[in-house]
């Protein structure tokens, strides 16, 4: 299929554009912008310099990426945005490069990012990561495989949220989240449960969902400290994604989200084990 480019588009002519692309009405491509094979590109988006999307990717209307950081210690340096394959950028999504020399913002895989959702320089996705509307990504911010962020969720800088975490709607973070939790909706640095329907749907087995829910009630409801909590699960032969929690705890140098029983109906509770 041959590459469509609406007459009232302007595509900078050293723009690298893939087969089978389509640019719709307004649209504005920079030079120096790399767009895969069977991407479409919506109405009035812009994407600056700098910018390489993967093949089969849709950009809806309005959308902007790869504009200049919101970052006081940005000098011009020449930065990216590197987005994967099969990614849906909604209506008003905000993807800023990255702020020092040759450093870059990711979009993994496989990611939805909902309208006006927003991320800020040097954010790293991983795949499937879903945003919903109106979610704000601070600078650094790193989100791991299959995360779901709710809608309006706000993210601190240099936070990192694990695997399969899921954020409720209205909810807010400047600690670390660890992979497989949950927070509730219009509360701060709180973790609720976890996230055992999207451990589920991530194909993770029974057994080692049981022993994920071991690591957490060691961790969150056993009445031990962080250190003393850590301690109690070195002496036991984790793998697989409980000893990615623990790996991740331990890790942290900004802190873990602490707990607060929820209502979640995707609580610690399994009924599937």
């Amino acid at each position: 299929m041959d590459t469509s480019v609406h007459p009232s588009a302007v595509v900078d002519p050293r723009a690298d554009l893939g087969t089978g692309v389509d640019i719709g009405p307004g649209a504005v491509i920079d030079g120096g912008v790399r767009i895969g094979a069977g991407c479409r590109i919506g109405p009035h988006a812009v994407i600056y310099s700098g910018v390489t999307l993967g093949r089969d990717c849709r950009v809806h209307a309005g959308a902007v990426l790869g504009d200049t950081p919101q970052d006081l210690s940005f000098k011009g340096a020449e930065s990216y945005v590197d987005i994967g394959n099969d990614v849906t950028i909604r209506e008003g999504v905000t993807i800023h490069r990255g702020t020092k020399e040759g450093s870059r913002t990711v979009v993994g895989d496989g990611c939805m990012l909902m309208a006006f959702s927003h991320l800020a320089h040097n954010v790293c996705l991983g795949q499937r990561v879903i945003l919903a509307n109106g979610v704000l990504l601070a600078g650094y911010v790193q989100v791991g495989d299959g995360a779901f962020l709710s809608g309006h969720v706000m993210v601190h800088q240099f936070v990192r949220i694990g695997r399969l975490a899921m954020m409720g709607g209205g909810s807010g973070i400047s600690l670390d989240l660890p992979p497989f939790c949950t927070t509730q909706g219009i509360c701060l640095n709180r973790v609720a449960a976890l996230n055992v329907v999207g451990m589920r749907r991530a194909g993770i087995p029974p057994a080692e969902r049981q022993s994920v829910r071991r690591v957490f009630k060691t961790l969150y409801t056993a009445g031990l400290n962080r250190r003393q909590a850590l301690e109690t699960l070195a002496q036991e032969n984790l793998a697989g994604p409980a000893a990615e929690l623990v790996d991740f705890v331990r890790s942290s140098t900004r802190g873990i989200c602490g707990y607060t029983s929820g209502n979640s109906t995707n609580g610690a509770a399994d009924p599937g084990t």
